[in-house]
């Protein structure tokens, strides 16, 4: 045999470092990252002064831009997964990893980050940027390549471009720049999933690969609560939240899941997990201490019994009305009781009937707060009540606030549907309803239409997920949270992916019965 078939390559570089690590030619590239990253690290460590911290943020944005070019569908999963562990803001008491790596916090404005002027954007908008990036590059030069529409597009163009102009009209009538982009930060960040995850995802595995990262991220922050409350002596010790106040709202989502997975006896390693992790999920879902997600779960559920077919409908009700009648005995029980025991009454309750000053203190002067609020608010859209305030720019406040720790206060209300009205007037709070309301209307349509349980189940969460973010939205600080508009834009962004892939099933199985005889 001719010596040219055993290239000197071979000698030099496939036998010493790649077959030891049990890789060929073709996936050497794997040699090549191992190689790159160790000379990051210790390159890194070396020149910042051994700063941990920086040098594992520059590996992972490195790793990110790799992955963004080599599979961009991976560099998704990372990215979502980074959002559902990491914390925007920190939980009053509690000092932790998961906020202080700074993840949604500017480049100026991290600690461990040398301090530049120009570092006005964050780790997670650079990732972001990475995958726009190599998805243009997709674009551009694969052949094959098929844009996706997005769901509902003219009510979404609507909205998108509502948006846009609230915040010109807000900055043209004196509002305040930064303050604007504070305000519009998380919205946009929505219509961006909406649009960039229908082209990144195609097929039925990378959807159920999407749920494992959800899934295993929002048990995470659930473990992140229970492991305080236990640290605690078992008790939330004074403390208002245990976990950030999107965790729960992330947490009906899989209460749902589960439920749509026993309803449609679907087995599967996701269903055991959720099962298995059930009492901590709860528990985690309880020590977030969130009225508003109480509020958002009873809303879900009695939509839930709407969506169901009939036969579905039956089998969740003769599950649901024996639990129900255990949390009503339970709820009569506790009605007066403050200890931990009766906390989820007393959150309840407080949303049904006004607190008392005595043993309610803190939710009466809560609720009393609010109440002021929404009045300003309503004055507010008394003299702007077409186009809004714009974003950028204070509500009016007739009534003197408390001050806060919210630095901005009177920019941003707790009720932030009533919030949209005033920054967008009657004619933006219209296109807002429209865009959603036509969005779960177009969900309603898939999920009837689909054959696949899996995909129908998903299709239940995506749109029981929106209900379920109006809900929390009145009455706490959620459509300008990073973390819940991603992660809605991304659940909202996979219903024309789960459309084309319903489609796709659908034309495949008629090609493989052959013609028809008609």
């Amino acid at each position: 045999m001719s010596i040219s078939n055993y290239p000197i390559s071979n000698y030099l570089y496939q036998k010493p470092f790649l077959s030891p690590l049990g890789l060929d030619r073709d996936n050497s590239f794997v040699l090549w990252m191992i190689l790159i990253f160790s000379v990051l690290l210790g390159g890194g460590l070396y020149y910042s002064g051994g700063n941990v911290a920086l040098v594992s943020a520059v590996i992972y944005l490195a790793f990110a831009f790799l992955l963004s070019v080599l599979r961009i569908d991976f560099s998704l999963y990372l990215l979502l997964f980074s959002v559902m562990v990491f914390d925007q803001f920190a939980i009053p008491g509690f000092e932790s990893f998961t906020k202080n790596i700074g993840f949604f916090n500017n480049l100026k404005e991290i600690s461990y980050v040398p301090f530049f002027d120009a570092g006005v954007m964050n780790p997670f908008e650079i990732h972001l940027l990475f995958l726009c990036i190599a998805l243009l590059l997709h674009i551009s030069l694969r052949r094959d390549f098929e844009l996706k529409p997005v769901a509902v597009w003219g009510a979404f163009l609507l909205f998108f471009s509502s948006l846009v102009f609230a915040f010109v009209h807000g900055i043209r009538g004196g509002g305040d720049f930064m303050v604007a982009l504070w305000e519009v930060r998380a919205l946009f960040y929505l219509c961006l999933m909406y649009v960039l995850v229908p082209q990144i995802l195609d097929t039925k595995k990378q959807v159920t690969i999407l749920f494992w990262v959800f899934i295993i991220g929002i048990s995470f922050k659930a473990l992140q609560g229970v492991v305080r409350f236990v640290d605690l002596g078992f008790t939330t010790g004074g403390y208002a939240v245990l976990t950030n106040h999107e965790d729960p709202a992330f947490l009906v989502t899989l209460f749902v899941l589960l439920i749509g997975l026993l309803l449609f006896n679907i087995e599967g390693k996701q269903r055991k997990w959720l099962l298995l992790g059930l009492l901590p999920l709860l528990l985690g879902f309880y020590v977030a201490q969130r009225r508003a997600s109480y509020a958002s779960l009873l809303v879900c559920l009695t939509a839930l019994i709407i969506f169901l077919p009939t036969l579905k409908r039956i089998k969740f009700l003769k599950w649901f009305l024996p639990v129900l009648t255990g949390v009503v005995i339970y709820g009569f029980v506790f009605w007066n009781n403050t200890g931990t025991l009766g906390r989820p009454v007393q959150m309840i309750k407080t949303g049904l009937v006004a607190p008392d000053k005595q043993t309610h203190y803190q939710d009466y002067h809560s609720n009393l707060y609010r109440d002021k609020e929404n009045y300003n608010l309503a004055r507010t859209v008394i003299n702007n009540p077409v186009v809004g305030t714009g974003f950028g720019k204070k509500y009016d406040q007739p009534i003197a606030l408390v001050n806060i720790r919210f630095p901005l206060r009177d920019y941003i209300p707790h009720n932030q549907i009533y919030w949209i009205l005033v920054k967008m007037g009657a004619v933006g709070f219209f296109i807002f309803w429209f865009f959603f309301n036509s969005f779960v209307a177009k969900g309603t349509q898939v999920f009837t239409r689909l054959k696949d349980p899996y995909l129908k189940v998903i299709t239940l969460v995506i749109v029981l997920a929106v209900i379920n973010q109006m809900v929390v939205s009145f009455y706490d600080l959620q459509l300008t949270y990073y973390r819940n508009m991603i992660y809605l834009g991304t659940l909202m962004g996979l219903l024309p992916v789960i459309q084309y892939i319903g489609l796709k099933k659908k034309s495949d199985n008629q090609n493989s019965n052959g013609p028809s005889d008609e």
